[in-house]
């Protein structure tokens, strides 16, 4: 299949395999998950009724005082434990390869599909200016990008980290989830044949 190049009568062929695929939302949404899972830190902590500062002596009489009970370190005291205490654990969940690739595949190609893709020849700024950027991207007519490029760009970072709900990445930092967020993805041919390998 062949995409077309904005900004000159040229197109570029890219595998069929990579950007011409069915969407499978089932594994888009496993990867998802399991890649936001990667990122939770799994640092909470709470502490039973064994762990909490107290003594377990039985606070009043048996009788007589109301409601019978032993030590004020049970949970429906305040200061006492937690029932259920949470513990420190990870949340990572196993990805394989072929799923993740799989999973970036789908989602371009559903990109595409949807007429969300704009490739270019190239995109960047001589001077970290932002207005300069924002022209460019009003000529492309696209809104709330993902700027794609062969490899970071620090003007292009620089003038893009102050417009809302524009993110550049290089190539090789794609993920599952900045791509399903993104209204629409700008990616440069360099950085189209380098995906395309990657996925291959």
């Amino acid at each position: 299949m062949e995409l077309a190049i904005v900004g000159s009568g040229d197109k570029v062929a890219v595998s069929e395999a990579v950007f011409g695929r069915d969407f499978r939302g089932d594994l888009v949404h496993q990867v998802v998950v399991a890649y936001r899972n990667a990122a939770r830190a799994g640092t909470k902590a709470q502490k039973t009724r064994s762990e909490v500062s107290g003594t377990t002596k039985k606070s009043k009489k048996q009788k007589g005082g109301g409601a019978r009970h032993g030590a004020l370190t049970a949970p429906i005291f305040v200061g006492g434990g937690v029932t259920f205490a949470a513990k420190p654990r990870s949340f990572a969940q196993k990805v394989n390869r072929k799923m993740y690739r799989g999973a970036i595949s789908s989602i371009l190609s559903e990109l595409v599909r949807q007429g969300r893709v704009t490739v270019v020849p190239s995109i960047g700024v001589d001077e970290p200016r932002t207005q300069a950027l924002a022209a460019k991207l009003a000529a492309l007519g696209v809104s709330r990008p993902l700027i794609v490029t062969e490899d970071a760009d620090e003007s292009l970072y620089l003038a893009a980290r102050n417009l809302p709900y524009v993110e550049v990445r290089d190539a090789q930092g794609l993920d599952p989830v900045v791509l399903v967020g993104a209204e629409s993805v700008v990616v440069t041919v360099d950085a189209l044949k380098k995906i395309e390998e990657w996925l291959a």
